[in-house]
């Protein structure tokens, strides 16, 4: 399928905000869980945001792209929503990603 730059952007951004908002409904599904699966978490995708305005000379500090991502406060998200992680997902985040968060 043969696609213009704009149209594939658009596509692109409209699959963005899809996962966004499904990862916002999905509040049972904690970061670690994500990292450990999946190799990326909401942490993630806030700080591949915040690269792609660096990249391009827009201002968007870091807060701001995790509230983006998160639809709220990163500190309110985590107060309503994460859980204590386990020794067990400790340590498979140790074993998956040694140098990752």
């Amino acid at each position: 399928m043969a696609i213009d730059d704009k149209t594939r952007t658009e596509l692109e951004a409209a699959a963005f905000r899809r996962l966004v908002d499904h990862l916002r409904t999905r509040t049972d599904v904690q970061n670690i869980d994500l990292m450990n699966l999946a190799g990326f978490c909401r942490n993630c995708l806030s700080n591949w945001l915040k690269d792609a305005a660096d990249a391009q000379g827009v201002s968007l500090s870091k807060d701001e792209s995790r509230e983006a991502v998160y639809g709220m406060p990163y500190e309110t998200w985590k107060a309503k929503y994460q859980g204590t992680a386990s020794p067990g997902q400790l340590e498979a985040m140790k074993k998956v990603h040694p140098h990752n968060h």
